[in-house]
């Protein structure tokens, strides 16, 4: 970036995302000004990245098709190495709404000890869902991960996502590469950072095709629960305070 950055970094994962990905970046620019942008373009084979770079947008092109759990943790990575104190993951499908990034940004400003907000669609009635089959899934990790938690979890999938710096910090290094949201709530809850969830609104996919299909859907869900019980499992060492990387001077601390 050739301007002074700002505190706030949005970032849209986007693999084949030409059509959608401009006017969701034109959307964020604005309806959230305070966000910079990054578009981590996941191998994409149309014009993702010149859609996004017209739109306004910083990209990341990565060599080749990781998933998207890898091109989430490239951001991560993107917003540890330029010191970003918060990070919002927008989909590049146009299903969510930059309007609602400043209701994630005002949920984490009034809980100074929430690590991460999540934007939930089962919180507002009348809201679109996805189809019986993926819904039933959804249900399924949220009333798993509602009782590991001991907090009420609608919407473990949700792509919508804010993170503040110690977050940013865990998720650069270790990151679910495959099908990663459910497992990066787990993650959270392991290293004993908080999350909470909001109400948003959520819309159908405004182009491109979405990696669960329906024929997917049993795969997806079984492969999710057993990534589950496995990170239930696995021995994770806990971050203390002091390993964060300082904030750089520049965003004044």
């Amino acid at each position: 970036m050739n301007h002074a950055r700002k505190e706030h970094l949005a970032l849209i994962p986007a693999y084949n995302e030409a059509a959608t990905v401009g006017s969701v970046v034109r959307a964020v620019r604005e309806r959230a000004p305070f966000c910079d942008i990054l578009v981590v373009n996941d191998g994409s084979r149309d014009g993702t990245t010149a859609e996004a770079r017209a739109a306004g947008a910083d990209v990341v092109e990565l060599p080749f098709n990781l998933g998207i759990g890898g091109a989430v943790q490239a951001g991560f990575v993107y917003a540890k190495e330029n010191g970003y104190r918060w990070m919002v993951q927008v989909d590049g499908d146009g299903q969510h709404e930059p309007d609602e990034i400043a209701a994630l940004v005002a949920a984490m400003e009034a809980d100074p000890a929430i690590d991460m907000v999540c934007g939930s669609r089962f919180l507002r009635p009348g809201e679109y869902l996805p189809p019986v089959s993926r819904r039933t899934g959804i249900h399924l990790f949220a009333f798993l991960l509602s009782r590991i938690l001991r907090q009420p979890i609608t919407d473990p999938t949700s792509g919508f996502r804010l993170y503040n710096r110690r977050a940013i910090e865990l998720f650069s290094d270790d990151y679910p590469h495959d099908y990663p949201e459910v497992e990066a709530v787990l993650m959270l809850h392991h290293h004993r950072l908080r999350m909470t969830e909001v109400p948003v609104r959520m819309l159908e996919r405004g182009g491109g095709q979405s990696s669960i299909s329906s024929g997917k859907s049993a795969y997806y869900m079984v492969k999710v629960l057993l990534a589950l019980f496995v990170g239930l499992l696995r021995r994770r060492a806990v971050p203390g305070p002091d390993e964060l990387t300082p904030v750089p001077a520049e965003h004044g601390v």
